[in-house]
């Protein structure tokens, strides 16, 4: 049987989803602002429920409050085992329409195809959002809680500050004790795909259809502190100052110029900078950075990062500073199951599809979950590479190929899973 989602009811729960926290509405950019856990992300997410219960489908709400619509096996004995399909639905700070939500709404369009049709398959299929992926409060909250890779210490220093974590738990009803309980046995899933825009500009660059992504970038990230001396910025002869500033741009510039010329594929970036005093007319005495660097192969991080942080440590002892460095912990690369990305291709051929192979240079829930389950992402273009943003957007046309393409590709894994 050759199965196809329905682009009209699809359209329309994007079109009602996009409308729950939406920002510039009446804009040529509407956007959505639905951080983890607000308002708007509670209501979005009761919405989603409603959907899968409106079409017959189980709903359910776990302990990490990730929110699933579910359609059981028809045929096997026990014990059957799930596939996920989904993505999120909070979004950054007045962010996109399409990051996240639209590979729940597929996920939840191909359950409904399924069983409209009335297909047998060897194992359940779960449409499944998932918590805080954005990072608001935690940071992939949500999949790291259901893989089993929470930790205490990710809820005791969390990056949206304890204060907003405390909070959204209150909100959703969340008790931070039993995150730790939404845990599942890695015997009971069949693997996880996810849909998503590539958030970036290669295939729309190269007019192809579907990204195949075959790895995530690991992340790692410090805290650079340089420290001089303040003094008066007229009367210190230019060649004898010790300038904590001039350190932080000369380490941030020529990171850029090793990492292009020595690291293809990898990326760095200085994403804050703070001097000390921070007046017009003295010489920074202190300067600190926020660094971040990602690689989609361990020992090419683990080489950047030595790379990096000599660079920096020389840097130091050119210009008479010292140097302090703190680690502020990342993520490791995670490979995408090799069974995943083949269902995937099969499903892109049988459609038609023009792919190619992506690495995929931002993280998401599939990263988590990777070594816990056979796991894929689907990529389509993003227009001019733009995400983030409500400048964020993603042809139709190219949504319901990626919807498609999820479809077939659950069905293939599905059956190869029995």
């Amino acid at each position: 049987m050759t199965l196809f989602v329905n682009p009209d009811r699809l359209r329309a729960d994007f079109d009602a989803l996009a409308a729950i926290g939406a920002v510039n509405a009446n804009t040529d950019a509407p956007g959505v602002h639905r951080p983890s856990l607000s308002p708007a992300h509670l209501a979005a997410r009761q919405w989603f429920l409603a959907r899968a219960a409106a079409a017959g489908l189980e709903t359910a709400v776990d302990a990490a409050g990730n929110h699933s619509a579910i359609w059981r096996a028809r045929r096997f004995a026990a014990p059957i085992r799930t596939l996920l399909l989904g993505s999120h639905l909070d979004s950054v700070p007045n962010g996109g329409r399409f990051d996240g939500a639209l590979g729940v709404l597929a996920a939840l369009e191909a359950l409904r195809t399924v069983q409209e049709a009335g297909v047998a398959l060897p194992v359940d299929l779960e449409a499944i959002d998932f918590t805080d992926e954005e990072g608001t409060l935690v940071g992939e909250l949500g999949s790291n809680a259901l893989a089993g890779s929470l930790t205490p210490a990710m809820l005791a220093q969390p990056r949206g500050g304890r204060a907003a974590l405390e909070a959204g738990l209150a909100r959703a009803g969340l008790s931070e004790a039993a995150l730790f309980t939404a845990r599942r046995d890695p015997a009971t899933l069949a693997g996880y795909l996810e849909l998503h825009i590539e958030q970036g500009p290669r295939l729309t660059q190269s007019a192809i259809a579907i990204g195949v992504v075959t790895a995530i970038v690991g992340i790692t990230s410090y805290r650079l502190t340089y420290t001089g001396r303040a003094n008066h910025a007229g009367t210190t002869p230019m060649d004898a100052r010790q300038d904590a500033g001039l350190g932080a741009a000369t380490f941030t510039l020529t990171a850029r110029e090793m990492v292009v010329r020595d690291f293809p594929g990898c990326a760095v970036n200085v994403g804050q900078m703070r001097f000390e005093p921070g007046a017009f007319n003295i010489i920074p005495g202190l300067a600190e950075l926020a660094l971040e660097f990602r690689a989609s192969d361990a020992q090419r991080l683990s080489e950047l990062e030595d790379t990096l942080l000599s660079l920096a440590g020389l840097v130091a002892r050119q210009s008479g500073l010292q140097l302090a460095l703190e680690p502020l912990g990342g993520c490791v690369p995670a490979p995408m199951s090799a069974r995943a990305q083949a269902a995937i291709t099969a499903a892109a051929d049988s459609l038609a599809l023009t792919h190619i192979e992506l690495v995929s240079g931002a993280g998401h829930d599939a990263q988590v979950l990777a070594p816990l389950t056979p796991s894929g992402m689907i990529f389509v273009p993003s227009r001019a590479g733009l995400s983030h943003s409500p400048d964020e957007f993603t042809a139709w046309d190219d949504c319901v190929n990626g919807a498609n393409v999820l479809l077939r590709a659950a069905l293939k894994l599905a059956e190869t899973a029995a």
